[in-house]
């Protein structure tokens, strides 16, 4: 609607209005003429306060006024378009200016946080893909915690519920009534004449029967389906005929690289089985003591049926034949040759990884396992050896970071999933145990990075519970990345294998490194300096425990 600016009238249609010449004179009087007195007003609402204001544009009937109300028009949408600016630019100015004050110059998360959840009953018969669910929206928002100082409040919390508490080990009969079936199959004694721990088992199936055909390795993956058609053809050749019975040889491994996952263990375990001593699994990482005998295949997909120990078992049949032909030599039935070759498996997740304890043992320790996987190697294997590379948990977290996540990678998406998972953390710890938050499958998998990977010494010290300090042998990223020669040496001492010809160990020293960082990760750079402060402060406590148990300052990391 339209008016005149000199007597409030409406505009009519065709833009005439004559009436308004009756009013223009010297003599006009607002207060006194009737239209001014009866129109209403345009109410106006500016940071919720009225205001009444005119319309403003006047028509004229004659040339030099229509251009005045065209000039009118055009200078009121001008000067509301510089005012728009001029805010914007203030605006603009201000967040500038705080955000490159703390170093952080980021868009605010969408991301929201709750209160932990602690109920297990609330996580039964879902997938671990769902576990996020369990982390109910609230009001903070992870732009409150952006800036270093806020953050580190959150640190020094968490820092002050750290507490080191030796866990109760449990005793073997409650082992055996978790696992049957385990303990059924694997025997207490194994050969005498092996360095590997093998033995025999009878064989029932006949030449028809496919020894693989159930195996859950060869039916979920196609990869592995080509090792067990090669494992099929020699089957037979290498069973052990006694008294009108088939026996096959069994073998477990005689040592386990454990972890941690970016710390190198690739490139072990390639340099490793150069050695012609040492055989591995047919599968570098089978995941079998903590994912798939609790039929977990990938994380994402929730729960299959689990795979039976037999299956992990014939992960080894490659290796165990070639221990048989050194038993079954002339050699060793004449003089009692000793088998030295020695199997290894290398998962990286051995170490850390007890997420499926709460779907599958009672939780009665306060949401503590009451089970780990260190508890029932030991019962089988009270004399394996443990391998350990371990690197700077700061750079470990952005590697894994970089090499897991699927897309829009970027350093300021790498500092916000940081502060959302230290919130999760500090979440968790405020009610619980340090155990219980590591350990726990919520959390873990709410978090978007896996913090609590580089909880080395947490991890460590449940280890050091069941087996002794002499049978683990703990190496840094940085000292094999530095001298390869000397960290193969002390694996090879450790392992108390063979020696090697001098062209032996040049190829398993000068072979290029293995899984190293992508090209397109290494275009993103460094992590943010702020990202890297935050993230020393939450690890030093535990590095500084880490180095303390192990005599060895070098793992506080301090130069690196």
């Amino acid at each position: 609607m339209r008016y005149c600016i000199n007597c409030c009238i409406h505009l009519l249609p065709n833009d005439l209005h004559r009436q308004c010449f009756r009013c223009r004179g010297p003599n006009h009087n607002n207060q006194k003429c009737p239209v001014c007195k009866e129109e209403s007003k345009i109410p106006l609402y500016t940071d919720s306060k009225q205001m009444k204001l005119l319309a403003v544009l006047e028509v004229r009937t004659d040339h030099s006024e229509s251009w005045n109300g065209v000039f009118c028009l055009r200078k009121g949408k001008l000067c509301s378009l510089i005012f728009g600016l001029i805010i914007m630019t203030l605006v603009m100015a201000s967040y500038i200016l705080t955000g490159a004050k703390h170093g952080l110059l980021l868009i605010p998360s969408p991301f929201h946080y709750g209160a932990f959840t602690s109920n297990p009953s609330l996580m039964d018969n879902e997938s671990l893909s769902d576990m996020k669910d369990h982390y109910q929206p609230s009001k903070m928002n992870i732009s409150y915690i952006k800036d270093y100082p806020s953050i580190k409040l959150i640190i020094d919390t968490i820092t002050s519920k750290i507490e080191f508490i030796t866990r109760q080990r449990p005793d073997s009969e409650e082992l055996r009534k978790q696992e049957p079936h385990m303990f059924s199959v694997i025997p207490n004694k194994f050969l005498p004449n092996s360095k590997n721990p093998c033995w025999y088992e009878e064989y029932r199936g006949n030449t028809t029967t496919d020894p693989y055909a159930t195996n859950s390795y060869a039916l979920y993956s196609t990869r592995f389906r080509t090792i067990f058609d090669y494992l099929r053809k020699v089957f037979w050749n290498h069973l052990y005929h006694y008294k009108d019975k088939h026996y096959r040889l069994r073998c477990l491994p005689h040592f386990y690289i454990i972890g941690q996952p970016k710390c190198g263990t690739t490139d072990l375990y390639d340099r490793l089985r150069l050695h012609p001593d040492v055989r591995f699994s047919a599968i570098k990482e089978p995941h079998w003591w903590t994912r798939k005998r609790f039929g977990i295949i990938r994380l994402r997909d929730g729960f299959h049926d689990r795979y039976p120990v037999e299956d992990y078992l014939d992960l080894f049949d490659l290796a165990a034949h070639q221990i048989q032909g050194v038993l079954q030599s002339e050699a060793a039935k004449e003089h009692g040759k000793m088998n030295n070759i020695v199997i290894g498996e290398a998962s990286a997740s051995t170490m850390w990884d007890n997420n499926a304890w709460i779907f599958f043992y009672d939780n009665s320790t306060e949401g503590e396992p009451p089970f780990l996987i260190q508890d029932f190697i030991h019962a089988f294997q009270p004399n394996a050896k443990l391998i350990i590379m371990l690197r700077d948990p700061v750079e470990r977290l952005y590697s894994d970071y970089l090499y897991f996540a699927s897309a829009n990678k970027s350093v300021e998406d790498f500092h916000e999933k940081v502060a959302e998972s230290l919130q999760l953390f500090e979440n968790c710890m405020l009610d619980y145990s340090l155990r219980a938050c590591v350990y726990n499958n919520t959390l873990n998998n709410a978090m978007p990075v896996r913090l609590q990977v580089g909880l080395y010494v947490v991890y460590l010290l449940d280890w050091l519970t069941v087996f002794n300090k002499d049978q683990i042998l703990v190496l840094r990223l940085e000292d094999h990345a530095s001298n390869v020669k000397y960290t193969m040496h002390m694996v090879f001492q450790f392992l108390d294998l063979g020696p090697l010809s001098e062209k032996q160990e040049a190829l398993i020293t000068k072979s290029p490194a293995s899984n190293t960082r992508r090209p397109e990760d290494r275009s993103l750079g460094p992590m943010l300096p702020t990202t890297k402060a935050i993230l020393r402060d939450f690890y030093r406590p535990f590095n500084t425990k880490l180095a303390q148990v192990l005599f060895d300052d070098a793992f506080l990391w301090k130069r690196t």
